[in-house]
This record gives C-alpha cells, structure tokens and sequence, in this order.
C-alpha cells in the first residue's frame, strides 16, 4: 500500500485509486508467491498468478455495468 501512496504523491494526488494498486501488484507481491512444480512445469510463472488474481478481482464499491 505504500508504494501506491508514493505512486499516488508522483501523480499529485493525496489519494490512491484502484489502478495505482493494480500498477505496483505485481512488482511488489509476485517475490511473495512461491509456485509449485507442476505450475512450473506448465509454465506458470509467480507474476502469471498475480496478473490472474488482478484479472480475476474487481474494484471494491464499483458496480458492473
């Protein structure tokens, strides 16, 4: 969440918005996921999983459309 707030403060803003998370995720917890053989084996690297994750979840209080 820090590093959002720094991106954030770059941007001028005093606020974090979604896309500053989703911009520092995988840079900063792809180190913090370990992937297990059978992912390597297909291929699957500790930043697919983040991208997945990020893919796979929505912004908090937004509404589909």
């Amino acid at each position: 969440f820090r590093t959002s707030q720094a991106r954030a403060a770059m941007a001028g803003r005093d606020y974090v918005i979604p896309d500053d998370v989703k911009a520092l995720a995988e840079v900063t917890l792809a180190h913090r996921v370990i992937v297990g053989p059978a992912a390597r084996i297909k291929d699957i690297s500790s930043r697919t999983v983040v991208q997945d994750v990020l893919a796979a979840t929505g912004v908090p209080g937004a509404s589909a459309r």
